[in-house]
């Protein structure tokens, strides 16, 4: 670990697909070989583990975000750079992100459409979502409000994973 390391969480929000995961782990190695600490919280895997007794509905939703807010907060004492991949559909729960966390807390909003989103899905999500199969996904029966004020944007359906990492990156070196 870097001398002086600060920690911080970068949480990289937006539809499935929209490539949160990928880039998450780009940036994360990248900063692993320049020598920062960091860990990864990806919301498939909490989600399987740790949250597994929440569903999708508004309140689960929330409950989900607060959790994972708690486990940033124990990983910040430590100085660790936490880079999340949730969904994050709502607004209310970003606040809520960014009280808790303050200004250790960088929003990425990962703006891609979800027809991009959804030509993408090779787990075919979005079609069981669209048979019914599946209740309370974003972007198709359940809502995606567009992030009031990011730190960041992204433009994943026009920018590269690459490219997208290194916007991160320059971002996050320039608060450490």
């Amino acid at each position: 670990m870097k001398t002086g390391q600060k920690g911080m969480v970068i949480w990289l929000l937006g539809h499935s697909g929209a490539g949160k995961s990928t880039i998450a782990g780009m940036l994360a190695e990248r900063l692993e070989a320049e020598g920062f600490l960091t860990i990864s919280l990806d919301g498939d895997v909490v989600r399987a583990g740790m949250n597994r007794d929440l569903t999708f509905s508004d309140a689960d939703r929330l409950e989900n975000v607060r959790r994972v807010a708690e486990l940033c907060k124990i990983l910040l004492q430590k100085e660790i750079i936490v880079i999340c991949s949730f969904i994050t559909p709502m607004q209310a729960h970003r606040d809520q992100l960014r009280t808790m966390l303050g200004d250790r807390y960088m929003e990425v909003y990962l703006d891609c459409p979800v027809s991009i989103c959804e030509q993408r899905d090779v787990k075919g999500l979005y079609q069981k979502a669209r048979n019914h199969e599946i209740e309370h996904f974003t972007g198709i029966n359940s809502r995606f409000e567009i992030p009031a004020s990011p730190d960041l944007i992204l433009h994943t359906s026009s920018s590269s994973p690459e490219q997208c990492a290194e916007t991160v990156h320059s971002a996050v070196l320039q608060y450490l």
